[in-house]
């Protein structure tokens, strides 16, 4: 698991230094929120899906 961390972080700095226009930063910071964005979606639907089930118990 921390392999992969390791090898996941990219340097947003450097990568705005050679973009080829300012619309390459809105690309940027949105692909890096879409894993937080997925991560706290899918946890919000376990606890939704939970917390039904244990109302029909």
């Amino acid at each position: 698991m921390f392999r992969m961390f390791l090898i996941s972080q990219v340097n947003i700095e450097e990568k705005m230094e050679h973009a080829p226009d300012s619309a390459y930063g809105i690309g940027v910071f949105i692909g890096s929120m879409l894993p937080f964005l997925i991560l706290a979606l899918l946890a919000y639907l376990i606890y939704y899906y939970n917390k039904k089930r244990n109302q029909n118990q």
